[in-house]
């Protein structure tokens, strides 16, 4: 039997948001329709609060949510202080009368991102919490007993990345170099050891719970040995990262430099997207351009005719690393927090 706990945490600050209602927000999707066919523009942020960091200075916003960022959830997802306290307790009661998950938390923090993902429909939500602890248990090896500090590797050979800086939406991007990946050289079970770090960072900010993410493949480079590893349990796992088993909103999959070898690979997912979802993807090839109607260039590596730097993956293992509340939060899920990283993080909390 689970014991029931009730406990509320609260954030500090704001972030500053701006409604911006010259260029709406394509990246953007809801029930399929892009934000061209969506007349309510989305809060983008104030380029004081991004062009105020560098380009590699990270930091996770854990502050409670702005009054634009509030009014946004209002709107899109049906998000009220009343809907949120009574979703919160059926949320909570339902996990105890079904017994079907055993969450490592039940405190409305946790919980939040679950109905946020869903629109606050408490049984979709509660569906989502048990697809993400069945996904736990049938893929140990990509989360449990993991030292987060030693995937330096997909940093170093620059297979994927995360932007310090937001879309104009405010929205995170994670972005894929596929074709950087050597298979000889590791798995695919070391990119989804990746993935699944940042997805689990991401979500910590409750602003990423209302907005969610975009993602960028880039293609270039990708060969026929690329495509032999993506077999059908490969893309039932991708699938379950980015819609099925994880409280995070994909918007939009943005693919660039495809070519025929993305079409074998392509062939192996398709089945496993629906409609909704293949909606939501986009094919650029090489234009940039194409890309641009989607994400403004000031929110773009260089690369992608952006400009702005890039952030290597392990800058941000690395850093993050050194606040105590997010190592508290990883080691929670059952990452390895090194013996000299906590002995510094405690005794940083005792200073």
């Amino acid at each position: 039997m689970i014991e029931k706990r009730h406990e509320k945490n609260s954030g500090v600050g704001d972030p500053i948001l701006k409604e911006d209602r010259k260029r709406p927000c394509e990246d953007s999707l809801k029930n399929g329709r892009t934000d061209a066919e969506d007349v309510k523009e989305m809060p983008e942020l104030n380029d004081d609060v991004d062009d105020e960091l560098d380009d590699e200075q990270v930091c996770l916003d854990l502050s409670e949510p702005s009054p634009e960022v509030m009014e946004y959830a209002r709107r899109e997802l049906g998000e009220t202080e009343d809907v949120k306290c009574k979703s919160l307790e059926e949320l909570r009661d339902m996990i105890y009368e079904k017994g079907e998950c055993l969450p490592h938390r039940m405190d409305d923090d946790f919980l939040i991102r679950f109905l946020r993902n869903k629109y606050f429909n408490v049984n979709k939500a509660h569906q989502l919490i048990v697809n993400y602890y069945n996904f736990k248990e049938e893929h140990p090896e990509i989360h449990q007993d993991v030292n987060p500090l030693e995937m330096k590797h997909i940093g170093e050979d620059d297979v994927m990345t995360v932007p310090a800086y937001r879309t104009e939406c405010g929205r995170r991007i994670m972005i894929y170099r596929l074709g950087n990946w050597d298979p000889r050289k590791y798995s695919v079970e070391e990119i989804f050891k990746a993935t699944v770090i940042v997805l689990e960072l991401g979500v910590l900010e409750p602003r990423a719970q209302i907005f969610g993410g975009v993602v960028l493949f880039d293609l270039e480079g990708i060969t026929i040995s690329h495509a032999w590893t993506i077999t059908p349990q490969v893309a039932n796992m991708v699938i379950a990262l980015m819609v099925t088993a994880f409280p995070m909103k994909t918007h939009a999959i943005h693919i660039l430099h495809q070519s025929w070898v993305f079409d074998v690979m392509f062939a192996v997912f398709k089945p496993f997207l629906d409609v909704r979802m293949q909606k939501r993807i986009f094919f650029h090839g090489s234009n940039m351009e194409s890309l641009h109607k989607h994400i403004s260039p000031s929110r773009l590596p260089k690369r992608y005719g952006g400009t702005r730097d890039e952030l290597p993956y392990y800058k941000w293992i690395d850093s993050l690393s050194k606040v105590h509340k997010i190592v508290k939060e990883m080691n929670q899920i059952g990452y390895i927090i090194p013996e000299e990283i906590q002995k510094q993080l405690d005794e940083t909390a005792e200073d």
